[in-house]
């Protein structure tokens, strides 16, 4: 019996690849996906701005040099060798990771990443998301549903912790001075 070993796909030949608005693409462990692109629903699309906001609001306050907050499903590699890229609705980046020039990707994790949830979303995705982030070195992911008005952030070696309603969020890792009621990333 003869196995066919395919070579991992590389961020660099993903992105060579002629887009098509159609069809999402990803990497992940070298392999790569494609789904059809869907639509983002307006609760999604409001909420994405309003998490993006919040975090940009609290990034202006903070020294120089620092880093970006991006949204728009903004692609980061997060894994070499083989590669993992994703994209990710809304991310904060570190000064470090900040392009010199134009690029298609954000090289390393993001500081922070968030996953803002769609009716088509699957919980064993999302879990495989976390599992993913946080492996790789992102220090915190925030899964945040519009529908239920909630905000989970999760670290590794801690267990996660739910916000909601008029819950302040403050004394986050990482995020020196950071405070919101989570009813403002609905708003």
């Amino acid at each position: 019996m003869m196995t066919t070993l395919i070579e991992p796909v590389t961020s660099e030949q993903m992105f060579r690849m002629v887009p098509n608005r159609k069809i999402d693409r990803w990497l992940w462990h070298g392999e790569l996906k494609e789904a059809k692109t869907t639509k983002r629903n307006p609760s999604h699309a409001k909420t994405t701005i309003s998490v993006g906001f919040n975090l940009k609001r609290w990034l202006m306050t903070r020294p120089m040099p620092r880093g970006s907050v991006y949204g728009g499903e903004a692609y980061f590699r997060i894994r070499k060798d083989p590669d993992t890229n994703v994209g990710v609705d809304v991310a904060l980046s570190t000064p470090e990771q900040e392009p010199s020039g134009p690029t298609s990707f954000i090289e390393g994790p993001p500081a922070v990443a968030v996953k803002v949830l769609s009716p088509y979303d699957k919980k064993i995705h999302i879990d495989e998301m976390i599992e993913e982030y946080l492996d790789c070195g992102t220090p915190m992911v925030w899964i945040v549903d519009p529908r239920q008005k909630t905000l989970t952030i999760y670290r590794n070696e801690h267990e996660p912790v739910m916000y909601s309603g008029t819950q302040v969020m403050k004394d986050l890792p990482g995020l020196p001075g950071f405070e919101c009621p989570v009813n403002e990333m609905f708003e």
